[in-house]
């Protein structure tokens, strides 16, 4: 498996996913747009031509805010959805970022156990955050040592 950085031949596929995965998915249009974002690093993990999975990230003034990381359900639990939120990771620390941070539903305890062993901590709850179903969103967030 490798990380790479989205490209527009990645989006048509990531987009699928999204429906796949999110009640309110993100469009091919919406993800081609972040291909050219300066505030944006998206990255797609990759098995030669496959598409595993992606995630993506926004910054501003060192602080990175994780939008979405989804993986396709075949491809869950064999290390992707680990291996894409460390590269976001390692790309906020090498941005010289202050903190990185996301929502995640509160039944979502195989995401969350994972951002818990990456060193996230809870930071709060943003009530009703989710629809379809309406959910809690816990907010997470992994601060940098400078």
């Amino acid at each position: 498996m490798e990380i790479i950085r989205m490209t527009a031949a990645h989006t048509a596929k990531l987009a699928e996913l999204e429906t796949l995965c999110f009640s309110e998915p993100w469009s091919e249009k919406a993800l081609s747009e972040e291909i050219d974002n300066p505030a944006a690093y998206f990255v797609t993990a990759v098995e030669g031509d496959t598409v595993l999975g992606y995630g993506g990230m926004h910054t501003v003034l060192g602080e990175s805010y994780i939008d979405n990381i989804a993986v396709f359900p075949e491809y869950r639990g064999c290390g992707v959805g680990r291996a894409i939120t460390q590269a976001l990771i390692d790309r906020a620390k090498a941005d010289d970022g202050l903190f990185i941070t996301l929502e995640v539903r509160a039944s979502n305890t195989p995401a969350i156990g994972l951002y818990a062993a990456l060193g996230f901590e809870t930071a709060g709850v943003r009530k009703r955050f989710y629809t379809d179903p309406e959910e809690d969103g816990l907010i997470m967030t992994l601060s940098f040592q400078r």
